[in-house]
């Protein structure tokens, strides 16, 4: 199903917002990494937020995940007190992973191991 017009507007002001929060926190510069909101995206109803997380150079993102999901309730209320305005009900906020770079990283050396070897059996 396709996004609204409304849930882009509100999920691109909780990305800025997030953003915002996770600098506060300390969360963007970790651990020799780094952590970016890749895309927010938000319910029909606006009442749940999925955030998408991408990590750089991050050796155990899934323990980074679950250090962010247990200060949610946090940055939900941070979240509250810079949107209360603009939104009757805070959205629950649900992260994951978002796994695109490494993707692309995968596909580029699939092609790139095409080019060199255009006779080669990929595995």
């Amino acid at each position: 199903m396709q996004e609204s017009k409304r849930q882009k507007q509100v999920g691109q002001q909780v990305q800025q917002e997030l953003s915002d929060i996770f600098q506060r926190m300390g969360f963007n510069m970790t651990d020799g990494g780094m952590i970016s909101i890749a895309t927010v995206r938000m319910t029909p109803d606006l009442l749940e937020a999925r955030v998408y997380l991408s990590m750089f150079q991050i050796k155990d993102t899934a323990e980074m995940i679950n250090r962010i999901k247990e200060r949610a309730g946090e940055i939900r209320k941070d979240l509250g007190n810079r949107m209360s305005k603009q939104l009757r009900r805070i959205p629950e906020l649900s992260f994951f992973l978002d796994d695109t770079l490494d993707y692309v990283f995968k596909m580029e050396e699939l092609f790139k191991k095409i080019n060199d070897n255009p006779n080669t059996p990929l595995k």
